[in-house]
């Protein structure tokens, strides 16, 4: 399996996200990433799964997905496919 990040350290601080992606610290304003979890409980903001691969974060309990490709702004475009003539 490939291994995309490596998260560590998720936890929250009043109105921000705060967590360690591929050994540095980052600090996301809840309202510019997710309205799910600004407005939710400390056990929903604490009930969460890192995948095994380090894309992304789930809460069960809000049915919350968010990327950590997305939250650093890293834009996948599709690879160009040379024609072959």
């Amino acid at each position: 399996m490939k291994k995309y990040h490596h998260i560590s350290n998720l936890k929250f601080k009043g109105d921000f996200l705060m967590l360690i992606i591929d050994g540095k610290k980052k600090n996301f304003i809840l309202k510019k990433i997710s309205s799910s979890l600004e407005k939710a409980t400390d056990e929903e903001r604490n009930t969460f799964e890192i995948s095994p691969s380090g894309y992304g974060i789930h809460w069960p309990l809000l049915d919350e997905d968010i990327s950590i490709d997305g939250l650093l702004g890293i834009i996948h475009t599709p690879e160009l496919k040379r024609k072959i003539a």
